[in-house]
């Protein structure tokens, strides 16, 4: 999943789109929840080093909320870090690329939507999958 994909998906499936709140970082999307302003996701552009990966240049990666029971196995997965400048025992990031494992990642950016949302729409969201 490359990084137009998953903005794409959550304008379409969250009705969110990115906000560049750092004129110093232009790559930088945020994306948050409109009732309680909480982030779901933000994504960036870093150098690869970042990340312990080989070459030169930088990659797309997405920071996501993630549960704190499972956290450290979703790490194990193939493109999955601990998150890059946040708490990293609450936050992951994904490397965006064509290698990205698409179903993961739009469980895990769902995930990170419910963990974030008001406890009004988690609830309303149980009931809707009920």
């Amino acid at each position: 999943m490359t990084r137009l994909e998953i903005e794409s998906l959550i304008e379409e499936k969250y009705g969110v789109t990115g906000e560049k709140p750092w004129m110093k970082y232009p790559s930088f999307s945020v994306f948050r929840h409109e009732d309680n302003k909480k982030w779901f996701a933000v994504i960036m552009t870093l150098d690869r080093g970042k990340f312990g990966l080989e070459g030169e240049g930088e990659v797309d990666v997405v920071n996501l909320k993630c549960d704190t029971d499972i956290s450290y196995f979703v790490r194990q997965e193939r493109g999955v870090y601990p998150a890059y400048h946040m708490n990293k025992e609450h936050w992951i990031s994904v490397i965006l690329d064509e290698n990205t494992d698409r179903e993961l990642t739009e469980k895990l950016l769902e995930m990170s939507v419910n963990l974030t949302a008001c406890a009004k729409s988690r609830a309303k969201n149980k009931t809707n999958k009920n």
